[in-house]
């Protein structure tokens, strides 16, 4: 050991020694000296070469790593011993190295054997330099240089190398020979010696059990087993010595290799995985390269430790392999994606199996690569195959097309093959299920699947298709009942249109409104069929009942069907297109002089009439009752194809046809061809205005004998004519040698002349347009939406008239016609409407008539009618049309034969006019079916006005001017009020002339009566001998306005809840007069009015008195004219339906409902029904009423059918021709102008929130009534009334049936918050409360508090968490929402809901369960909004929300858990059954409380106000 002075650490100078020589001596490889200590020095494995050579050149060994000494220097490494000891271990191999000339030592100064050489311990080489590898050598600036300390070692220690290995041409013997001679060389020294086993890698075991006994028969000699390739026990080698140099430590412990080399193998191992692992996590894509990431490895532990122990080379190597299985993954991918595009590219390419199913492989390939879309599929590449091009980076998704080729394109083309097969059995099965579904005739709406499984279990498609194939097939045969379904309960709605037309438009229903609407509704099958689906059913009812309350185009239950919007569609593009052609059209009929005929007929037989016309003119000139025409003949045959396009009528533009035929056979052809000729030309006047085309049909005569056939040709031919609506010329008698006479032929010019002369009007003058603005008859014209024929239709008679125009700007659903109507030219406003759309008109605008147009194939279009014209004035002229197709369906089919006649019996009930419309026929299209209607509109104009005014005023009385649509028409002819209505021969008229059953059918005026008349531009008849009135004259003659009864101003006056004044209204009806009893009074007229009071102010007993006087005004001085006796019945002049006509001056304007039995019947027939129903019910109701001191109203029997007194006979009833609603409002104004004016009367007049009273607190509270915020405080959170009426209800009342469900007295409830207001102290027990009183008083502190206990903006979030199928989300989104309540709130809610979950907890005595308080509390915690539609259909969600929070109680307010089912065995909120999709949210009845008595609004009249 090296002394040092100082305290460094000592240095070791260790000797590696071993076999060294020329190759005959040590073999072809050394020992592994130079191994050994390059794995000890520089352990790292990019720093350990395996290959070093001691064969050298003369200049290598005479450098200065060399330097001309056969031993190296290795240099030096730290030492740290596990005891503590720090030292520094110089490395020196004594070697011999080897001539590269002469293969024999190079020689030096002092040449001794290796053996005496490499026991030497003292050496010495000036500016020896550090040896690293033999690469070093000459290229030593290349390399770290490091020289030999001092140039001078003493050698500590040896290490003895001896080759265990197999070796190469050395035997194992010789290496032991010279072991022992450099063996006892080193003894002599007396240093340490460590024998190291090299090679045990490759180790012999004979050779090592040599090596193991050579050691033992040595002193103090220590064998370490290494391997310098594998580094296992190198560093222990060298730590033995060292150990053996320090004498103050024991003998050192050695492993042998088989050891040292597992735990060596799984350190290696660990590191690598380790390694693997981080270059997977850092190695995503294969084109990362290798210097990228070992910049990014380094300084990673995981990295480092690897090469250490592997090296960079190992570390390359596994990267490539992971690069390359990145890459084959990413190829591996992207043919998975191809090979799972493919099946929907052939789908989409080979989708019809009868295509591909026998084409091979390579065929279909063919198919696939001719497609026009080929492109879009595939793609084709130069090199092939895909997965070794560029292709694999590639971004396009297209599929390689040599993929087609590999094994796996060709399986999946077969199993597309077969998939197509499937699928076609499949659907095929599917279908033959879907078609014994149809077979089983129970199955009803809404019914499970699992009810119907069992009956069709032995079907061979239910046994073929998979379950979810059946499900799929019932759910849809199950919409498809579902639908129909819902379509006829919807159609039975319209059917019943009584039963909600009556309503008020802006009202609610009520709980006995509804309980009537189910009670005559579940007599139906259709509704009954809806039975399952209840909630569904009760959504549609209230839809319906939410539109009748507010119909609009955008609310139409028939969307796009809608009459309205098909009106405006239908005017929009055909009157910018009358207005377009009509110029030329008025140009072109000046003067006819030249007829284009078109000639048709088959067999010839169109050319033998045109041969026939000829021979009969001269130069293609005919002479026709002294006017020479131009004829133009067109022969063509039936069949042929120019006549089934329209644009020869373009081209040729034919005045008339002339239609032959003699025989069956050409009839039918003839009737087919004129069919599709009316087709064509109807398609053309859309594009633009073309007038009708006259069509004659005309019986060739037969020439050879007298046909048999003749009759039956001539009654066949009339029929067609009638059908088709054209002229019909027969053969005259006798035989004649010509098909066709001159008389026919004459006849037939002058049918087509008539023809265009309603067609062009030659004889009349262009139409004069008046101003816009001036309109002298508003006619409103109503159609049913979704009735079962063309909007076109009902507007033909309008559009085909040369004097239709558009209406005036805005008014998109009206047209104005100028016809001559009486004797003079008028302007016709016609404006065309759905009824659900004139129903505001029917009310508020004037109408001087109206045109109902119902479908005689639709019952519901009939009910329809029936409920608009049921309310409408019965002074206002009505023309009823019916919709059919022909009149041979009146004849074929019952259901349209009774709509019909029903519809004419109406209208002969009523003295309106009847007409029909066909669908297929061209001649009832024409305006004059509407001109007796307008002339009756106009004679009863002026009663029409007058009503209209009298009824403006009287609603202006009351609730003010109404908005008006319609202007008020500048022409008024009213008399001013000298009476009610002048006397007129209205009600003379005679049952309508026309008869759509009868064989006399008559549209139009016979020709004898048309001689009487003149004939305007369209074919307008007046008297020839009036002389028309100048329109300055006519439209400036007016008498002055009458001027309406004034409104006058009330202060402090609000208006009332339209159920409260519904309400009120009914308890004021129920205690009126009867005409034979005594009168109320009511405060509703103000002394101050300009109008005459009545003269007797107190109440009479018997009877009208015959001093009853009403004032009307006259003109606008305001001058009243009385009226006596406006009501007795006068004994003669009776009409023949039983009208009084003296009196019919006098008599109040009806409703159409009181002239019609059938109309009366039908309205009044469901509330008699319901009376029956409900007699019992109502008998505890008149009880109560008679305690109360008022009189019971007697039953409202239908007049027209009551036989109970003498002068009720029939429709000469003064009930029936008096005005009901009138009535109504003249009592209230008499009892009004007496009655004392009562000093709470603003407070209940008091616009109350809906669905809850006014309050009916009398004193004034600082408690109850206030925000819930001024009731409660930190220390005090829940408000104190509330604490103790639950106390009390809980200590006392949890055993009470009915509790919060059966009201309390009112006058109880009214003393526990007054006691409350004096003494916040009070004790409920004390005051010996009834339960149900402190119940309602709790219930009426929630009704009274300004907003609701649960906030408005939180209720669409709850009705949307109420539609959430599954039970545990609702319920977690259910407690997210009720968080966002305001503090204040969540407390009380918290307690309150708590309180009504310990109360359903004992619904075996109270009956009251979970789902029974929500019913009960839902609509006093939430206060909805019942005039909004939308809140009708979330009533049932609304309620199942407060059932969850009441059952759920523990979960949302205390950390519960969810409770299983509902508490106290209600119904539950659990997760809904299963059922078909899209379904209407399940909803239940409206809960509506019943209608609000008067007496509960009003304080009870005097006594001698009483009946």
């Amino acid at each position: 050991m090296a002394k040092n002075k100082d305290a460094r650490p000592p240095t070791f100078a260790v000797s590696v020694v071993g076999l060294s020589g020329p190759e005959k001596e040590k073999g072809n490889c050394g020992v592994g000296k130079s191994c050994l200590c390059n794995r000890y020095l520089r352990p790292d494995a990019d720093n350990y070469y395996s290959e070093h050579t001691s064969v050298l050149s003369t200049i290598d060994f005479g450098g200065r790593v060399v330097n001309n000494d056969h031993f190296l220097y290795w240099g030096e490494v730290p030492y740290r011993g596990d005891e503590g000891l720090d030292c520094k271990i110089q490395v020196i191999e004594q070697t011999e190295f080897i001539d590269d000339q002469t293969f024999q030592p190079h020689r030096i100064t002092s040449m001794q054997p290796y053996s005496k050489r490499a026991a030497a311990t003292k050496l010495q080489s000036a500016e020896k330099l550090m040896y690293i590898c033999t690469d070093q050598l000459g290229l030593e600036q290349d390399f770290e240089q490091k020289q030999m300390p001092d140039g001078k070692l003493n050698i500590d220690g040896f290490v003895l190398c001896i080759d265990v290995s197999k070796g190469c041409n050395r035997r194992f013997d010789d290496q032991m020979k010279f072991v022992n001679s450099l063996y006892s060389q080193i003894v002599k020294s007396k240093k340490p010696v460590v024998v190291a086993a090299t090679k045990c890698d490759e180790f012999v075991e004979q050779h090592l059990r040599d090596l193991q006994t050579f050691v033992a028969s040595k002193k103090n000699l220590l064998l370490v087993e290494t391997s310098a390739r594998a580094n296992v026990n190198v560093e222990l080698c060298f730590n033995a010595l060292i150990q053996q140099l320090d004498k103050t430590r024991g003998k050192p412990k050695t492993v042998p290799y088989l050891d040292a080399s597992k735990v060596q193998r799984q350190l290696v191992a660990s590191l690598t995985e380790r390694f693997e692992k981080l270059m997977v996590q850092m190695v995503k894509d294969y084109h990362t390269t290798w210097k990228g990431v070992v910049s990014k490895m380094k300084g990673i532990p995981d990295y480092e430790d690897f090469i250490t122990w592997e090296g960079s080379r190992k570390g390359r190597n596994m990267f490539t392999k992971h690069i390359a299985q990145l890459k084959q993954e990413h190829i591996r991918r992207r043919r998975e994606e191809y090979l799972t595009t493919l099946p929907k590219t052939l789908n989409n390419l080979l989708s019809r199996l009868e295509e591909v199913e026998h084409l091979t492989w390579p065929e279909a390939q063919s198919v696939i690569r001719n497609r026009s879309d080929f492109q879009c599929w595939f793609v084709v590449l130069e090199q092939t195959p895909w997965d070794e091009t560029d292709h694999v980076d590639n971004s396009d998704r297209r599929i390689p097309f040599d993929l087609l080729n590999t094994p796996d394109g060709e399986r999946i083309y077969h199993s597309h093959v077969q998939h197509l097969l499937s699928e076609k059995r499949r659907g095929e099965m599917k279908e033959r299920f879907k078609k014994t579904l149809e077979r089983v005739h129970f199955i009803s709406a809404g019914q499970p699947w699992e009810e119907v499984m069992c009956f069709v279990m032995e079907d061979e498609a239910y046994k073929y298709i998979t379950e979810s194939d059946r499900r799929d097939v019932y759910c849809r045969h199950q919409q498809e009942i579902v639908e129909r379904a819902k379509e006829d309960f919807q159609e039975m709605l319209f059917e019943h249109a009584e039963l909600f037309y009556d309503l008020d438009l802006n009202a609610t229903p009520s709980f006995v409104k509804m309980s009537e609407i189910h009670s005559v509704l579940n007599e139906e099958p259709r509704y009954r069929a809806l039975q399952k689906l209840a909630p569904d059913r009760e959504s549609l009812l209230l839809k319906h009942i939410g539109f009748v309350y507010h119909p609009t185009k955008e609310t139409c239950l028939s969307g796009q069907n809608c009459v309205d919007l098909k009106v405006e569609q239908v005017l929009a593009n055909r009157l910018v297109q009358l207005d377009h052609g009509r110029s030329n059209l008025y140009y072109n009929s000046a003067n006819i002089d030249k007829i284009n005929l078109c000639l048709l007929g088959r067999e010839g037989l169109s050319q033998e009439l045109a041969n026939e016309i000829r021979a009969q003119s001269t130069d293609d000139e005919y002479t026709l009752d002294g006017k020479i025409y131009e004829l133009e003949l067109l022969p063509a045959d039936v069949n042929s194809t120019l006549l089934f396009s329209h644009t020869w009528v373009s081209t040729f533009k034919p005045h008339g046809c002339f239609c032959v035929f003699n025989s069956i056979e050409s009839l039918n052809c003839i009737g087919d061809c004129i069919g599709r000729i009316r087709a064509e030309i109807a398609q053309s006047r859309r594009e633009r205005f073309a007038p009708p085309l006259p069509f004659i049909l005309i019986l060739a005569n037969q020439r050879d004998s007298v046909c048999k056939n003749v009759p039956i040709l001539r009654h066949q031919g009339q029929q067609l004519a009638n059908k088709l609506q054209c002229t019909f010329v027969d053969m005259p008698s006798g035989a004649f040698p010509r098909k066709f006479t001159e008389f026919q032929i004459k006849q037939s010019l002058r049918a087509v002349l008539e023809g265009l002369k309603q067609n062009f009007d030659v004889l009349a003058p262009l139409p004069s347009i008046k101003d816009m603005s001036e309109v002298d008859l508003r006619i409103v014209m109503c159609a049913m939406c979704w009735d079962p024929f063309s909007v076109d239709l009902i507007l033909s008679p309008f559009l085909e008239s040369h004097c239709c125009s558009a209406g005036q700007p805005g008014q998109s659903n009206t047209l104005m016609l100028d016809k001559i109507v009486g004797d003079s030219r008028k302007r016709i406003q016609v404006t065309i409407l759905s009824y659900h759309s004139a129903i505001g008109v029917r009310k508020d605008e004037l109408v001087h008539g109206y045109i109902l147009v119902y479908s005689a194939k639709r019952k519901a279009s009939m009910a329809t009618l029936r409920a608009f014209l049921a309310e409408v004035q019965d002074v206002i002229p009505v023309q009823m049309v019916a919709i059919t197709d022909s009149q041979a369906d009146f004849f074929e089919n019952d259901a349209i034969k009774e709509l019909m006649t029903e519809g004419e019996h109406i209208a002969t009930e009523i003295a309106a006019k009847f007409t029909a419309l066909y669908s297929l026929s061209q001649y009832h299209r024409q305006t004059e079916v509407f001109t007796p209607f307008f002339n009756e509109v106009l004679e009863k104009k002026p009663n029409i006005e007058s009503s209209f005014l009298f009824d403006s005023s009287s609603r202006e009385c009351t609730t003010g001017a109404s908005e008006e649509v319609f202007q008020t028409s500048p022409h008024s002819h009213s008399p001013a009020y000298n009476t009610y209505y002048p006397e007129s021969d209205d009600d003379n008229e005679a049952p309508p002339p026309y008869s759509p059953i009868g064989d006399d059918v008559q549209l139009l005026p016979t020709p004898s009566e048309r001689a009487k008349y003149r004939i305007d531009l369209e074919g307008n008849e007046y008297p020839v001998h009036s002389t028309p009135v100048g329109d300055q004259e006519r439209n400036h003659k007016v008498p002055p306005p009458v001027r309406p009864k004034p409104a006058l101003p009330r202060p402090n006056v609000k208006k009332l809840d339209p159920n409260l004044l519904k309400t009120i209204e009914a308890g004021m009806r129920s205690n009126r007069r009867t005409p034979r009893g005594t009168m109320t009074h009511t405060n509703d007229m103000d002394p101050s009015d300009n109008y005459a009071d009545p003269v007797d102010t107190l109440l009479r007993t018997a009877g009208f008195n015959n001093d009853d006087i009403y004032a009307e005004p006259e003109d606008a001085h305001g001058r009243l004219i009385k009226i006596r006796n406006s009501f007795v019945l006068h004994g003669g002049g009776e009409d023949e339906n039983g009208y009084d006509r003296k009196s019919q001056a006098a008599r109040r304007p009806s409703k159409y409902r009181h002239r019609s039995k059938i109309l009366f019947s039908k309205t009044k027939a469901y509330q008699r029904r319901l009376q029956s129903d409900s007699d019992g019910e109502e008998t505890g109701m008149a009880t109560q009423k008679k305690k109360k001191g008022r009189a019971h109203r007697g039953s409202e029997e239908d007049p027209l059918l009551s036989p109970a007194d003498p002068w009720k006979g029939g429709i000469d009833n003064p009930a029936i021709t008096s005005d009901p609603e009138q009535e109504d409002k003249k009592m209230k104004k008499k009892k009004t102008s007496k009655t004392p004016k009562e000093p709470k009367k603003a407070k209940s007049s008091k616009s109350p929130k809906p669905l809850y009273p006014p309050t009916r607190r009398t004193w004034e509270s600082h408690y109850f009534g206030l925000p819930l915020q001024s009731v409660v405080s930190p220390e005090q959170p829940i408000p104190l009334f509330i604490e103790k009426c639950v106390d009390y209800i809980e200590r006392t009342g949890l055993s009470t049936e009915g509790l919060y469900r059966v009201s309390g007295n009112k006058t109880d409830q009214d003393n526990i918050q007054k006691h409350f207001d004096q003494d916040r102290m009070m004790d409920l027990e004390v005051m010996d409360v009834a339960i149900n009183a402190a119940a309602g008083a709790l219930k009426a502190f929630f009704a009274d508090l300004p907003d609701p206990l649960i906030p408005y903006c939180l209720h669409p979030e709850l009705v949307e968490a109420a539609k959430i199928v599954d039970y545990t989300e609702r319920l977690q989104v259910l407690k997210d929402i009720v968080k966002k309540f305001p503090s204040v709130n969540y407390q009380v809610f918290k307690y309150i809901i708590t309180h009504l979950n310990r109360v359903s907890q004992h619904s075996k005595s109270t009956l009251m369960t979970a789902d029974n308080l929500s019913i009960c509390f839902w609509p006093t915690l939430m206060r909805p909004d019942f005039e909004n539609k939308d809140t009708l259909s979330t009533t049932k969600l609304n309620q199942a929300v407060v059932e969850s929070f009441i059952v759920q109680s523990d979960y949302f307010f205390h950390g519960g858990d969810v409770v299983d089912g509902p508490a106290g065995g209600g119904g539950g909120t659990g997760t809904p059954p299963p059922r078909c999709h899209n379904m209407v949210e399940a909803l239940l009845p409206l809960q509506l409380p019943p209608p609000l008595q008067p007496q509960q609004i009003q304080h009870a009249m005097a006594p001698e106000h009483i009946l």
